[in-house]
C-alpha cells in the first residue's frame, strides 16, 4: 500500500499507483480516500447479472458462526 499526498497527485499518478495495488490519499497528512485497481474480470463479474443471483443465493443459505470457523480451523 502506498500512500500519495493530494497536494502533489495527479490522476494519472493515482491510476498508476492504483494498478500494483491500493493507494491511500492523504491531505495534510490525514488518509482522505484509497483507490483500489480493478481488473477487467472484475468488472466483467460486477455487472454479471448471473453473478449476482448467484451471490443472492448463496446469502440466503445458512453459512456457519464464527465460533464454528474458528474450531474448524
Amino acid at each position: 500500500m502506498k500512500a500519495l499526498e493530494l497536494e502533489h497527485a495527479t490522476l494519472s499518478d493515482c491510476l498508476q499507483e492504483a494498478r500494483q495495488g491500493c493507494l491511500v490519499i492523504t491531505r495534510k497528512g490525514n488518509p482522505a480516500a484509497s483507490i483500489i485497481g480493478i481488473e477487467e474480470e472484475q468488472m466483467e463479474l460486477g455487472s454479471d447479472a448471473s453473478f449476482w443471483k448467484l451471490i443472492e443465493k448463496r446469502r440466503e443459505e445458512n453459512g456457519i458462526s464464527r465460533e464454528e470457523l474458528e474450531q474448524a480451523v
